[in-house]
């Protein structure tokens, strides 16, 4: 798989600091304040709170597997020869979850449950993306 046609992830002020820790092959996400539960994708108030009282931490880069899908069907130009292949949602040892690409294994190798180790990939216009494979 080619990430690097892909589309290139839209920035803004929300998830700009996923992404700058992306180039650096790191990967964060928001921590709330008062409960201290990781959440993702990036928001302007905690999940758990409603409130805009939370920071960035970075995260192991490990979880295990909680759901994959195949796709069979082009949705994106950049993913033509690729079908079919599959999406992973990971449940990080944090606690949060992240939709994302799988590495170095096909569908009909996956487990629900299996851990998972993140990976970061070349992107689209420079992006380092993040996806997950097996841990060692």
């Amino acid at each position: 798989m080619s990430l690097a046609t892909r589309p290139k992830p839209a920035i803004d002020h929300w998830n700009r600091p996923f992404r700058d820790a992306c180039k650096e092959r790191r990967l964060t996400q928001q921590s709330c304040a008062e409960t201290g539960k990781r959440f993702f994708p990036p928001a302007p108030v905690s999940p758990f709170t409603g409130k805009p009282d939370w920071s960035w931490v970075d995260a192991a880069g490990r979880g295990a597997l909680w759901l994959f899908v195949g796709f069979h069907q082009t949705y994106f130009e950049g993913t033509k020869g690729e079908l079919p292949y599959p999406a992973v949602m990971v449940k990080l040892d944090e606690g949060s979850y992240l939709l994302t690409n799988l590495e170095g294994m096909t569908a009909d190798q996956l487990k629900i449950g299996m851990r998972m180790a993140d990976r970061f990939a070349d992107g689209p216009d420079g992006f380092e993306l993040p996806q997950f494979g097996p841990a060692a």
